[in-house]
């Protein structure tokens, strides 16, 4: 593979949401790793704690997951079992976000001809999150809970660090804050400690570009649109 330049291994991140079965070598994982840790962090206290999943122990977590999903659009009372640690999104919408959200989503949606009210699609395609979009490997990623919200600050860049660092090796990701409702079955089972915290869950492999959800790419505002230049 020609090797990817900053810009345009940055440019060319996108969340892939259908990954080949190639898998990645534990060796690859661990550069990655590495130059994710890289990133910034308030006093260099490097908040990051990664586990990482693939075989047969991703599947059966998956499965897990899964099946917890579907008990709840079942029985939609089994969802109150279920709670991330942090509000990743506002309790309440609002312009410009709000906007934004439904843009993705339903920009998303339409390309898999998935139409408003289709709950039984909405649901299969929601449920891929949790299959980890097929991807050989998913990470987990963990933050003791005593940090403040600056670490969770530092955590981004790791995580972004790693993204890009990915697309320089030809490979593509997907992270996941949908993992996040499902925190007490995945902290147990990954081995987490009491004091731990999931951040989020991350699918890693090479996408397959066959799929036409591959093809969704997601606009940016420009610059001059969130900048205000003061002199």
């Amino acid at each position: 593979m020609k090797s990817l330049t900053p810009a345009d291994a940055i440019s060319s991140r996108m969340s892939v949401r259908a990954f080949t079965e190639e898998g990645v070598s534990k060796e690859t994982i661990i550069k990655l790793l590495n130059l994710a840790a890289r990133a910034p962090s308030g006093t260099n206290t490097q908040p990051w704690k990664v586990y990482v999943l693939e075989g047969e122990k991703l599947q059966d977590l998956c499965n897990q997951v899964c099946t917890a999903y579907d008990s709840i659009a079942a029985n939609p009372e089994l969802a109150k079992e279920f709670k991330p640690a942090y509000d990743y999104y506002p309790t309440k919408w609002f312009s410009p976000y709000i906007d934004r959200r439904r843009e993705n989503g339903w920009g998303l949606y339409g390309l898999l001809g998935i139409t408003k009210g289709d709950k039984d699609k909405m649901h299969a395609q929601h449920r891929k999150n949790f299959a980890a979009f097929g991807a050989p490997i998913c990470l987990f990623f963990t933050i003791d809970k005593e940090l403040g919200k600056g670490s969770m600050l530092d955590y981004g860049m790791f995580l972004q660090n790693f993204m890009i660092a990915a697309r320089g090796e030809g490979l593509d990701t997907c992270p996941q804050a949908a993992w996040n409702d499902y925190s007490k079955m995945i902290l147990p089972f990954i081995g987490a400690a009491d004091n731990e915290m999931l951040v989020c869950g991350m699918a890693l492999g090479y996408a397959d570009q066959s799929e036409i959800v591959n093809t969704f790419h997601t606009p940016r505002v420009g610059a001059e649109e969130f900048t205000t230049w003061i002199t």
